[in-house]
């Protein structure tokens, strides 16, 4: 497999941990997620031939030849496209996610007064889907049926890598009730972030920071010499990754048409 930047290598290693087939076809991979039908990013294509990226109706087309039953098309490009017209005309959204990257430990913010954090077990693992579902209904961002699904799957994915020892998920709790969480994964000697989530009445108060000192000194002892983070390029939160230590690295780009409501 070609050498990827870091986003898309350790997108790609954590959907191999978690059970998803990625099929080498020479110019893109072809990614399915069996366990989870609802995973958009987990049936999907990554564009691999630099030089094609700007062939949006033949990558639609396959997109929907492999995926007949989908509502949505979900590419991820090996580089932004010179012109994304023939994008846009394919109803398709052509954008960029941050990565950030550090290969020193992320600096441990202190712990909020009034907050407890461990590793998450059991029950727990309802609570994050719970949070996951009662975000989603607040921004109305996605269909609430099928993110359910996919809230339900995700965690199942999360929990199925813990307890193999291959990730960690860590919360914060206020009188017991889990209000951010966020997981990391080791993937090789690279420890890549995931769902990374605060209920939006508990934010700015350094919950995220901390969460992210604590997952970041667990992939340490566990030999880890780079932390990857990746995160929509018009998320405030990536100025919070900056003040950890992390520095931007190569974007990832993506098209997307998301399903009709």
């Amino acid at each position: 497999m070609l050498d990827f930047r870091p986003g898309w290598a350790t997108d790609l290693a954590i959907l191999e941990h978690s059970g998803s087939t990625i099929e080498d076809r020479g110019d893109h991979l072809l990614v399915r997620t069996p366990d989870n039908p609802n995973f958009h990013w987990g049936h999907c294509l990554f564009v691999t031939d630099q030089d094609a990226v700007g062939e949006a109706g033949r990558w639609v087309s396959i997109f929907q030849a492999a995926f007949p039953q989908a509502n949505w098309v979900a590419i991820g490009l090996i580089r932004m496209p010179d012109d994304q017209v023939s994008w846009v005309a394919q109803g398709m959204d052509v954008e960029l996610d941050d990565v950030l990257t550090t290969r020193t430990v992320p600096r441990q913010a202190p712990l909020p007064v009034g907050y407890t954090v461990r590793r998450l077990r059991g029950q727990d693992w309802a609570q994050s889907v719970a949070r996951s579902v009662a975000e989603n209904e607040r921004t109305n961002e996605n269909d609430p049926r099928s993110f359910e699904g996919f809230a339900q799957g995700r965690a199942r994915a999360r929990r199925a890598l813990s307890e193999r020892d291959i990730g960690a998920s860590f919360g914060a709790f206020a009188d017991g009730e889990l209000i951010a969480d966020l997981g990391i994964v080791r993937c090789g000697t690279t420890a890549r972030y995931q769902s990374v989530g605060t209920d939006e009445e508990h934010r700015r108060r350094g919950l995220a920071s901390y969460l992210l000192g604590v997952a970041a000194r667990r992939a340490a002892d566990q030999g880890c010499g780079r932390w990857v983070i990746v995160t929509e390029a018009t998320n405030p939160a990536g100025r919070v990754d900056r003040c950890l230590g992390f520095e931007p690295d190569r974007a990832d780009a993506h098209a997307y048409r998301r399903p009709r409501r």
